[in-house]
């Protein structure tokens, strides 16, 4: 009997709360469909709004030198610092000079030296000239000898000696004349050869005479000093790459912000478009901007493409300083007088709506209902001109009305309203009353106009 009655007991807790379980589940569609469900409105209204991109960039100078050492050494005296205001041409650093002085004597006596050597050629060459003529001379004398003696010797006037003595001096002469004429060869090539020895001292000359120069360090542009990375008494080793002594910035007073946009912005930057930015030096100071030119370059930073954009920045004030972290906002498109919404209208869903896209989105996950679906899709249209969305309205039967909108640019508050059935001063809801009631009783709406529909 005792056990009959535990079981009795038993069935009756477990009817209990399956009861209690199917009216907790039950009552909010009861409650949603017997009671006048409240929401939370805003008024569509005119008014401009802008859309703009934000990325963080480094202020920099428009144009910046690095001054270098061509020349080994060591530095002998500065005669500019940080913040210097330097002209073309002016000096700003000394390298020791003794040792390329010394080499350009050495140098200058080595063209003397072949200049010396030109000069003794050339002497040698009128030498070789004059022994020349003179066995000409020879030659011309001996053969009218030779011609003379053998008009004799047919007249039986002279002994057949005498003629044969006559050949051989013109023989030999002939043979001096030949021995001149190579002389002369051999001391034109001399004077060529010393010649060619004074362009070799000269050309050797420059090199001492150009270090020299370099020796004497000037500011290639007009500017101010940035940086200045060395010292007096320290020693700049030109290898490869020529050791930078300063950084001058050539006008301080045009700056450029070089900042970095993903390309899913980069798209809507054009050249000539306003831009402002703050500093952390300067935080309650807008500056103003514009873009001049944007790179195709990309740059990828962990897997995210980038483009480098540059603006140009008035910094007649001279407040910017070079390496500053800016924050940019650059405005990409502008609207006035345009029909406006909540971006909060557009997220907003009643959940009858969610439970049809849940099961919209289980039937488009076959292939036939995919395809279907891409056949009803609206046409493509460019970014920021035409976008399909929908927004809910409320209706005079308490219910919550889809209404086809197109949109235009967004700030990410509000969205331009290009097209769709959806007028000034139509109503659309933002949220259900409900959902935030604690809040709604102390926290007046952010959006203005508008209120509780019931």
């Amino acid at each position: 009997m005792a056990s009959r009655k535990k079981r009795y007991l038993f069935t009756i807790i477990i009817s209990l709360t399956v009861i209690m379980a199917g009216g907790f589940f039950l009552y909010p569609m009861i409650e949603q469909k017997g009671s006048n469900q409240k929401f939370r409105t805003v008024r569509v209204e005119r008014g401009e709004i802008s859309s703009i991109v934000t990325a963080t960039g480094t202020i920099n100078p428009v144009t910046t030198v690095l001054v270098g050492s061509q020349i080994s050494g060591t530095i002998k005296a500065l005669y500019a610092d940080f913040n210097s205001r330097v002209k073309e041409g002016e000096v700003i650093a000394q390298i020791d000079p003794a040792i390329f002085e010394a080499q350009v004597e050495q140098g200058k006596a080595n063209v003397l030296n072949a200049k010396a050597n030109l000069l003794n050629s050339q002497a040698n060459l009128e030498n070789a000239k004059a022994n020349l003529a003179k066995a000409e001379v020879t030659v011309l004398d001996t053969k009218r000898n030779l011609d003379r003696n053998r008009s004799l010797l047919e007249r039986n006037i002279i002994a057949q000696a005498t003629l044969d003595t006559a050949q051989a001096n013109y023989d030999t002469a002939l043979a001096q004349r030949d021995v001149a004429k190579a002389q002369v060869e051999s001391a034109k090539s001399q004077v060529d050869s010393s010649k060619a020895q004074v362009a070799q001292a000269e050309a050797g000359l420059k090199v001492p005479e150009t270090n020299l120069r370099y020796a004497t360090i000037r500011s290639p542009v007009n500017g101010t000093v940035i940086s200045r990375n060395v010292d007096v008494g320290q020693t700049v080793a030109a290898s490869l790459q020529a050791p930078t002594l300063f950084t001058i910035a050539k006008d301080l007073m045009q700056m450029q912000v070089d900042t970095n946009f993903s390309e899913a912005d980069i798209g809507r930057i054009e050249k000539g478009q306003e831009a402002t930015f703050t500093v952390d030096a300067y935080p309650e100071r807008t500056f103003q901007g514009k873009v001049s030119e944007v790179r195709n370059a990309p740059l990828t930073v962990q897997n995210v493409v980038t483009y480098d954009v540059v603006i140009q920045v008035d910094n007649k004030d001279l407040r910017l300083k070079p390496g500053m972290t800016a924050n940019v906002t650059i405005l990409v498109a502008h609207r006035e007088g345009v029909l406006k919404i909540p971006n909060a209208a557009l997220r907003y869903q009643p959940q009858t709506a969610r439970n049809e896209a849940v099961v919209k989105g289980k039937k488009e996950q076959t292939p036939s209902s995919r395809k279907k679906g891409e056949q009803m899709s609206p046409p493509s249209l460019p970014t920021d001109q035409r976008r399909p969305a929908r927004v809910w309205v409320p209706s005079e039967g308490k219910k919550a009305v889809p209404v086809s909108i197109y949109l235009g640019i967004t700030n990410g508050s509000f969205s331009e309203v290009v097209s769709g059935d959806l007028k000034e001063g139509a109503e659309v809801i933002v949220e259900e009353a409900g959902a935030g009631k604690a809040q709604n009783r102390s926290t007046p709406s952010p959006f203005g106009r508008g209120g509780i529909r019931k």
